[in-house]
């Protein structure tokens, strides 16, 4: 198993990348609006050259690379490089960097740093959650008039996911206080296992996404699952929606249907 200190200043260190704004200006498209820019490629070269010298025989997963010869019965790193690439280009200020580890589908260590407010949110399997050292829990709102949400969009995916993404967003909002979004999952997940937003939910995301997301609602006191209350295993997308576990129960029930 690694050492997740050792896991933590390689990601600090990698958050530097971010901040340069000459390398977020350099832009591929990849599809859709989905673009890539040069402080993706470095972010995950960074990472994973570290990585790979640390521990040779952890499998590495990251969303600027080929990774068709995953074998998820083993241990994984599941990188986003960059979470929220389309905020970086318009230097927006919510971009993140999430690191998984998995073993056997199942997320057993999870980070999310946000560089421009340094802030590390960090979880071990069975050992709790926590912001810059400080243990986190997931909000203890019971009703949805209670809750505010952070929502995404699937903007990559438009035709096919609009038009339904934004039929539930839109009953989510009348029945709650308000309703955000953010452009990173990853900092959505992190903040709801926070407590600063009551939960939060989008129709499509990839592994990198969610894979470290879901260990730190979980180790918050929280729920991540699909829209249709299944676990979040090794699927490489995926609906995702987290919340406590009372406002999840609601939102799978009523909301996402």
């Amino acid at each position: 198993m690694a050492e997740f200190e050792q896991v933590k200043a390689i990601i600090l260190e990698a958050g530097n990348f971010l901040k340069n704004r000459e390398a977020a200006e350099h832009i591929t498209r990849k599809g859709a609006s989905d673009y890539v820019t040069e402080v993706d490629k470095q972010v995950q070269n960074f990472i994973w050259k570290a990585l790979e010298e640390k521990y040779p025989q952890i499998q590495f997963l990251g969303e600027e690379k080929n990774n068709e010869d995953i074998d998820f019965t083993g241990l994984v790193w599941v990188l986003d490089p960059v979470d929220g690439t389309t905020n970086l280009i318009h230097d927006y200020r919510r971009s993140s960097i999430s690191l998984a580890l998995m073993e056997n589908g199942d997320t057993v260590l999870g980070i999310v740093y946000q560089p421009y407010t340094e802030e590390l949110f960090y979880a071990e399997k069975g050992k709790g959650a926590f912001l810059n050292g400080k243990q986190i829990h997931v909000s203890g709102a019971e009703a949805m008039e209670e809750c505010m949400f952070a929502f995404g969009t699937a903007p990559y995916e438009k035709e096919k996911f609009g038009e339904e993404s934004f039929r539930k967003i839109y009953r989510v909002f009348m029945d709650s206080q308000d309703i955000r979004r953010s452009g990173s999952a990853a900092i959505d997940m992190a903040e709801t296992a926070a407590g600063r937003i009551d939960g939060f939910f989008e129709r499509k995301l990839s592994i990198w996404d969610y894979a470290a997301g879901r260990l730190l609602v979980a180790e918050a006191g929280g729920k991540a699952t699909d829209f249709e209350g299944n676990e979040l295993k090794n699927e490489m997308k995926s609906s995702v929606v987290c919340a406590n576990p009372a406002i999840h129960k609601q939102l799978v029930r009523k909301y996402l249907k």
